[in-house]
This record gives C-alpha cells, structure tokens and sequence, in this order.
C-alpha cells in the first residue's frame, strides 16, 4: 500500500453537524476559534456551516474560509443551486474550498420527503454536481441515508455523482442504523461495481444512534473508504457523531492491525475537546473514551500496582500522545506571572498580554481559598475569561442572603456598555434571585427562558472550582453560557451573564428572514 492510500483524511464537521445538536449553538468569534484549532490539530477539512441556512451560516463560511488557509474548507448545501450558488460566495476567500452538495437516496427519504423517483433523484445529482462542479474544483457529493438505501440504486447514484464532477462521495449512516461488518460490505460493494470509483475517495458519515459510530467508521476504512467525517468530543444531532478523538487515536494506537495513518497532531486533541465543550456547553463525561476526566485514572490496586510498575500494564497510549501533561511546576497563592504564563503554554492554552493579566487576576483570587490549583482549575478559568472578550455585559460584583430564614434576595453589580449598575432583587432560591437582578440590569427578551441550569464540580475537595451552564432560549434561537468559580453563585451569575451576551449577539444579527431560513431550511443532517 502507498504513502497516499494509506492515509485516511480527517474531515471535521463541529461548526456544522455538531452545532446541529439541541442546545448547541456557536457564535460567530466561537466559531472561528474552534476552526483554528482545528487547523493545530491538522484536520483535512473543515465543514464550517450551511451557509442558506442563515446570514450568521454564511458569515462564519466566509470567515473561516478567510482566515484559516492551510486547511481545506467546506461548505454544505442540498441539491439546488440556490443553495451551491450560496455555498460557492461563501467559500470565496478561502485557499482550499469544497462544495459539499447532497440528496436522499433511501426510499423513506425519496418516498416521504423528496417525494422524488429515483430517475428524478439522478437527474437532480448530475444538475447539481455539475454545477458545483463549474464553481468549484473541489466537489463533494453525499448520498444521504446511504446505509438504508437499495445497493443497486446507490451504486448508480455513486457513479453519476463520479461522473458529473464529484472528487469525494461520502456514504452517511444518517440515522445510526448500520452495524459494522454490514457496513464494511456496502463499502466494498461501492468500491467493486462503480465503474469509474477509481476518480474519486470514498468518504464515511456515521451517526452514533446505536453507539457505532466509531466502529462503522473504522470497519469502513478498512474496507476501502479514506475519509472519515466527525466532530470533536463527537457532539451532533440526536445521539452525536462519529468521535475525531476515538477514530484517530484507534488508527494510531492499532496501527499494526490497520495500516493507517492520519496526519492529525494528537498532542492537540485535549485542547480542541475542552474548548468545544466550553463553548458548546456540553460537559465531556468523565468515562468518555480518550477525552474524559477518567480515561487516564486507576483507583483499582491491582491496576495501581500495575501501572507503578509499567504503564503499559494498563494504559494503551500515553496521556501525552492526547495533550495531557505533567508538569513540575507546582502553582499556588505565591506564583508569579511568569510561571502562569509557562503553565499554560504546556497546557496548550493561548491568550495575549491583555487576558494574562485578566486571567492572573483571577489565579491569585482563586488561589487564595485553595491550597493546590490544578490543570483542570486552569483550564477552566481560561475558559471563563477568554470567552468572553467581547461582552457587552460584564460581571463584577454579587452579594447573597440565603437560608432558612429567607427572604433569599441578592444584589448584583454589572457593567454595561462601560456604565456600572447595581439592583437588588428576591427570588425563590439565590440562584433564581441572582437571575432576577440580572434580569433587571440587562433584561433579555420577555419570552427568553431558561432551559438548563447545570453545576459541576472542576476538581474534587471541599474548595473545588464550580463550572456552571445555564442555557437561554427565545423564538428557537438559544445560546450556552458557562462560568467557573470557587464560590458556585458567582459562578453562576457568570454563566447567565454569558449566555445573555450571546443571545443579545444572536438578536443583533438576526431578523425575520433569517430566523424562517435557520428554522425551515437547516438540514437534520447526513
């Protein structure tokens, strides 16, 4: 097997299909952050949106595709050239655009939403590929719903899709149907009765209803195809996507059983994974394979004993080979600027001068009430503060009166647009008073809601940081805020702070066409 055959392309769809999962959703800056570190982790390509789907779509194409040039960036539409047209301006200041075009092709797409033939649905693959094909040289094409789709037919879709300009054609398990070794079949089916399959790769989509995602995606590569599509800590609709992380570090650490290789800097994966959970609001589970808190802990004495003697009893990969570093560098209350700053260079986290100094003000607070300050600690402080550069409404005082004897009442201190107020207000609980004074400083929309209120603990101990989710929602748009603290109402009075901010961003940048086209056009997915 060549170099080039042997290599499987990394093709990340966070900022499209991840963001399609309910309760997330990624500013335009959020956005552009994950794709840069995207671009470190050395991924292929890049999905970054839909761009019909809204004007906030649109613009994080055109960002991304601006900004990030080492990488190739894709942009999503369906198979209408409104949409390729739309696709095609958004992807034009990139280095490396592809347009990724897609139709149904299993009879319960064909029969109850396209309400096409499968003659109308060949025809609509060789109008639209065409045409992608004319503005774009990068085209891919997806068969949506490819694993419940009739062999026969697929295959010639395949081949028109091939044939009218298609370099990629991706096979998605759209519902998380297929079982591996099933799917390892239609792969080879593909690749042994498309005639012309030699012109183009072969891509895989899986869906993880079933939890198989990662397996279809790597009984697939082993069956022919070379390009996987997934999403860091595998976020997306329904039950998520095939997991960047787990597919790539199985390639790596079985290397002997696939033959594989992806070009992916796995030193940078627990970067990417906890600022996708920052900015998604979505906690990584502690169990969660490569990523969670617990994928590199032992508390069995058998397996401590066993790693004290040789890591390799117990741990398949280094915590290193994922990001995760073990430094000699022991911070606490009398720790300068300059040890932060090296900490958090070891730890991967970038921040300029301006959010050093704001992110070593906070160290110091919080390292005052705790003995130790732990990576997590920091990870979640520079979460806290460098998200939230451009906010309209700042934090900057709160003071409680809670318990049994009540009222529970709170005051806050907020700045907004450079003015400082102050209100006091009561509410059923501190959490919810802290909630209605911030209403009252900076009202959201009379219809926002609260939909999540989510605390966990950072570190373990009686003096843990508390990281806080709170999720707002209005007319179908909602937005995640997170805030870290060791005192867990101020922690969550940052958090309500920030999702306020974003929902406030997110009404500023839209309007009614917009939100009909997010709300009627948005694909479930492939």
């Amino acid at each position: 097997m060549t170099n080039s055959q042997n290599k499987v392309l990394i093709f990340d769809t966070s900022l499209r299909d991840g963001e399609q999962a309910p309760g997330c959703s990624m500013n335009h800056e959020e956005k552009l952050q994950i794709a840069r570190v995207l671009a470190e982790l050395g991924v292929d390509i890049i999905e970054a949106g839909f761009p019909i789907a809204s004007p906030g779509d649109f613009e994080a194409v055109q960002t991304v595709s601006r900004e990030v040039r080492d990488v190739t960036v894709a942009a999503l539409a369906r198979a209408t050239r409104d949409d390729i047209n739309k696709a095609a301006e958004a992807l034009k200041p990139a280095a490396r655009p592809r347009i990724h075009t897609f139709i149904s092709t299993s009879p319960q797409h064909l029969n109850h939403i396209l309400k096409m033939d499968q003659d109308q649905v060949i025809e609509a693959i060789t109008d639209s590929v065409s045409h992608a094909r004319g503005l774009c040289d990068d085209v891919q094409w997806s068969a949506q719903d490819a694993s419940r789709t009739d062999t026969d037919f697929l295959c010639k879709a395949v081949e028109t899709a091939i044939t009218a300009g298609a370099a990629t054609v991706n096979m998605p398990d759209t519902v998380g149907y297929a079982v591996p070794e099933e799917f390892a079949d239609l792969i080879r089916e593909i690749k042994n009765r498309v005639p012309n399959i030699d012109k183009a790769r072969i891509s895989v989509h899986c869906h993880n209803d079933l939890g198989l995602a990662v397996a279809n995606s790597l009984a697939a590569v082993v069956a022919g195809a070379r390009q996987v599509e997934c999403t860091i800590n595998g976020i997306g609709e329904r039950a998520g996507n095939c997991s960047l992380e787990e597919v790539v570090m199985a390639i790596r650490t079985r290397n002997g059983y696939f033959n594989l290789r992806s070009d992916i800097n796995t030193t940078a994966i627990m970067k990417a994974s906890r600022l996708v959970s920052a900015v998604s609001g979505f906690v990584v589970q502690p169990n969660k394979a490569v990523v969670g808190k617990n994928a590199f802990a032992h508390e069995s004495g058998i397996h401590q004993d066993g790693m004290l003697k040789n890591a390799e009893t117990y741990e398949i990969m280094t915590p290193e080979s994922v990001g995760l570093h073990e430094s000699q560098i022991v911070l606490g209350k009398h720790s300068g600027r300059h040890a932060l700053s090296k900490k958090l260079q070891e730890l991967g986290i970038e921040v300029g001068d301006n959010k050093l100094n704001d992110l070593f003000a906070r160290f110091k607070e919080l390292a005052d009430k705790k003995r130790e300050i732990y990576d997590d600690d920091l990870y979640a402080l520079a979460d806290d503060t460098i998200l939230r550069r451009n906010d309209t409404v700042q934090f900057r005082a709160l003071s409680v009166n809670c318990g049994t004897e009540g009222p529970q009442s709170a005051r806050v201190k907020l700045e907004v647009d450079g003015e400082v107020r102050e209100e006091n207000a009561e509410g059923n609980g501190p959490v919810d008073a802290i909630f209605c004074a911030i209403r009252k400083i900076a009202p959201p929309h009379p219809e926002a809601k609260l939909q999540l209120y989510q605390v966990h603990a950072v570190t373990g101990g009686t003096d843990a940081q508390a990281e806080v989710t709170v999720r707002l929602e209005e007319h179908g748009r909602s937005a995640n805020g997170q805030g870290a603290d060791h005192d867990t109402l101020v922690a969550s009075a940052r958090a309500y702070i920030n999702a306020l901010n974003k929902l406030l961003l997110k009404r500023e940048r839209s309007s009614p066409d917009a939100d009909a086209a997010r709300d009627g056009e948005r694909p479930v997915g492939i």
